[in-house]
């Protein structure tokens, strides 16, 4: 076997081996995204500084639900669908985001960034977005919206994971009944 072939079979192993985070290819155990027009029912979430209202939301299992985001504050705000453990990771690579200059107070530092990869050398390459399927980022006084379809209860909550405005209080729940 050359060099080569050696080389292009570690590096597929070595590919298949890293762990799956939420990345746009990703698998979540609570759901996946889902297109606007399949959403059963289509729920307003008002951000503010530092607030979501409502504060909390009871989902079906296999119900697809189209958030409208509106960013009424004066900050940068994120709508980020996981559990605690999912929320702590991602708030140190947007805090990493912040300190390299791609995230400020009140938008993207740059054309766009994606943190999906981050911890793989994501930070130093151009071009970066962030477009993890779970999560949008919404600028103030502009709108987005996340299209999301629930399989099961995972102690869920919906959070913006920007530097402080989780540990402010700017998370809420989600309920999925059976």
């Amino acid at each position: 076997m050359t060099a080569r072939i050696r080389l292009s079979l570690a590096g597929c192993f070595l590919a298949l081996s890293l762990p799956v985070m939420a990345s746009p290819a990703g698998h979540f155990d609570f759901g996946q995204p889902a297109p606007a027009a399949s959403a059963t029912r289509t729920v307003e979430i008002d951000m503010t500084d530092i607030a979501f209202t409502p504060k909390s939301l009871d989902v079906k299992a296999g119900e697809t639900v189209r958030f409208v985001l509106v960013n009424k504050g004066q900050l940068l705000h994120e709508f980020n669908l996981g559990n605690a453990a999912m929320h702590a990771a991602h708030q140190k690579e947007m805090l990493e985001m912040q300190q390299s200059g791609m995230l400020t107070p009140t938008g993207m530092g740059h054309d766009g960034m994606d943190h999906s990869a981050m911890g793989h050398g994501a930070m130093n390459m151009p071009g970066m977005k962030h477009d993890d399927p779970n999560s949008v980022l919404v600028e103030p006084g502009k709108t987005a919206e996340l299209t999301w379809t629930f399989t099961r209860a995972d102690n869920l909550e919906f959070a913006c994971n920007v530097p402080g405005h989780y540990q402010a209080g700017m998370v809420g729940k989600v309920k999925v009944a059976p």
